[in-house]
């Protein structure tokens, strides 16, 4: 089947209820062993970074499968690494509906959806039950309710719950949806988390035997200078590698669309060169010492190759796998693998 025909079908029904509908049919179509109706085969194209063997270099970025629900179905896409998330300390519903908007026009998506999960300990019981061999992200953020003065203790509560079963730990301080949380990339209270971050990572490492390497995911929404301070930063409290970018809360590149003036984070088409100007300034300060993943407006296979060319080591898709569909996949790895030649 088409995924175009799919896509007519589910772009018809409210965007987040069309969200649930998509995860639970990659999840049926994978316990059929069907998934191969709506996906072409991903050739090898494996790396090792971060000590972690990659199939190949094309993932799954964090919001698509917040609850780790559907892990199995979707690395049956092809998908070189899965990150599920963002998790947090304790269930939270989330904001209020509506909180998902498509913009078909410009292939994009404004989303406040809030960090809604069902908390890290449902999600730790779900990963354990899909005893899944894979490379998996777990993304981890903090409670709404929970004070900024408190905020390294629901990263660090979620970092120790989830160490033992992830693949890599992405600590994501820059969703526009969760109010002061963008704070934490600046100043003092960028340092002062990273380096509690650090102390617990290393903690963990001694009692699991074993190094989880730990991510932190930015914004896109950064002067130059916040970008090379930033950089610097995670350098210095030798993080392992960086996430460009989340969503941005900028609407200069959407002006005059409908749903332009909803609140929360844009992502997909209108993403990428806002997107690329992070990647290509921060893969200029931390490489080669970290790792660099690039995601934002990958809505082509070429876009997926210019990341690479811009620094990025390894990619992930969101909005792109929404509107073009599996196949995206496949076509991003080959045409990276070729600009690789």
């Amino acid at each position: 089947m088409k995924y175009q025909t799919l896509q007519d079908i589910l772009f018809r029904l409210p965007t987040e209820t069309s969200h649930y509908v998509s995860l639970h049919s990659i999840a049926l179509l994978q316990q059929l062993r069907l998934t191969s109706l709506i996906a072409k085969d991903v050739p090898a194209d494996p790396v090792t970074l971060m000590g972690i063997d990659f199939p190949n270099r094309v993932g799954l970025a964090a919001g698509l499968d917040k609850d780790a629900k559907c892990i199995a179905g979707l690395d049956a896409l092809g998908f070189g690494f899965i990150e599920v998330g963002t998790v947090t300390p304790k269930p939270q519903r989330g904001n209020p509906k509506p909180r998902m908007f498509r913009i078909p026009s410009r292939q994009a998506i404004i989303n406040r959806m809030g960090f809604n999960n069902d908390g890290v300990e449902e999600m730790s019981k779900r990963i354990q039950r899909a005893n899944f061999s894979g490379v998996l992200g777990v993304n981890i953020g903090k409670n709404a309710k929970t004070a900024n003065e408190d905020t390294l203790s629901d990263y660090t509560l979620c970092m120790r719950k989830v160490y033992d079963q992830a693949s890599y730990i992405a600590v994501n301080i820059s969703s526009p949806n969760t109010q002061g949380l963008r704070a934490f990339q600046h100043g003092d209270e960028l340092a002062k988390l990273l380096e509690g971050l650090r102390l617990v990572h290393r903690e963990l490492q001694q009692t699991h035997q074993k190094h989880v390497p730990l991510l932190v995911k930015i914004a896109p929404d950064m002067d130059d200078e916040e970008i090379q301070t930033i950089s610097r930063r995670l350098l210095e409290f030798e993080i392992d590698g960086v996430i460009v970018s989340n969503t941005t809360v900028s609407r200069s590149a959407l002006l005059g669309e409908k749903h332009s003036a909803e609140k929360g984070g844009l992502s997909g088409d209108p993403l990428r060169n806002q997107s690329n100007h992070v990647l290509a300034m921060v893969a200029s300060e931390v490489k080669p010492k970290l790792a660099v993943i690039g995601v934002g407006g990958i809505m082509l296979p070429e876009h997926a190759a210019q990341k690479i060319e811009l620094g990025a080591d390894l990619v992930q898709l969101y909005s792109g796998f929404i509107y073009s569909g599996p196949d995206l996949i496949a076509e991003s790895s080959e045409a990276i693998r070729k600009m690789r030649v």
